[in-house]
């Protein structure tokens, strides 16, 4: 298979044609951004752990029955996915009050939601990528009322599946970020990556944050949370 013309170059990833019908070709960089831009730094290693941590999860989900566009990595930062049109709504799921959230809400960052919260975004830099509920994204025609539930149960779905399974490694899932695409079929499919750059990741004793807050937060030791998370994640698996 051949890398092709660039098509697409966002924050942290670069997105190519190859020369099968179908395919892209995707290279994680190692470009840190936080607050839709406004900050902007480097991670070491960053293209490489969050190509493997994500692969991993995408063949985890599979294993569970939770279809995504992974198809296979092909370097330390590169991989190839099924092509999608990504729908212009971020899902985000939530179990424990943080980031913007706790700051809405006024609930202490760290507790404990009584029930798992989704949320939509609308997937616009321009904008800040604001809040937005389902009448938002119909008047918006983001995506279907068909489309939206489909999301949310995928999303709820991942849930449950990530939650279970980082449990077991120690770590509490606080909250993360999904996409999802339209396929040649017309199918929605989970897309772009799951990583420490689009979750909130805990060690579930120290409480200790494993995941780009610590970059957002000039906390420090960047490289080697995520490295931490890959490390679990390779033991387990």
């Amino acid at each position: 298979m051949n890398k092709g013309q660039m098509l697409y170059e966002g924050k942290a990833k670069r997105i190519y044609q190859t020369n099968e019908e179908g395919i892209y070709w995707v290279e994680y960089k190692d470009d840190a951004t936080a607050f839709n831009g406004a900050k902007k730094g480097q991670i070491a290693n960053k293209g490489f752990l969050n190509n493997k941590i994500s692969a991993l999860f995408f063949q985890l989900l599979k294993k569970h029955g939770i279809e995504n566009h992974f198809v296979q990595s092909i370097s330390e930062n590169e991989q190839l996915i099924r092509k999608v049109e990504i729908v212009k709504v971020e899902v985000v799921v939530r179990n424990v009050a943080a980031g913007s959230l706790a700051k809405r809400l006024g609930l202490e960052e760290g507790t404990e939601l009584p029930h798992t919260i989704v949320e939509f975004y609308y997937k616009d830099d321009a904008l800040n990528d604001p809040f937005i509920n389902d009448d938002h994204i119909s008047i918006l025609k983001l995506a279907t009322p068909e489309q939206i539930v489909e999301m949310k149960s995928q999303a709820l779905k991942v849930n449950q599946v990530l939650r279970q399974f980082m449990k077991e490694l120690g770590i509490l899932l606080v909250d993360f970020k999904l996409e999802f695409g339209i396929d040649v079929e017309g199918k929605i499919l989970l897309a772009d990556e799951i990583s420490p750059d689009t979750c909130r990741f805990w060690d579930a004793v120290t409480k200790e944050k494993l995941d780009k807050d610590r970059f957002r937060q000039d906390l420090g030791g960047v490289e080697e949370a995520y490295q931490e998370i890959l490390k679990r994640l390779e033991a387990q698996m």
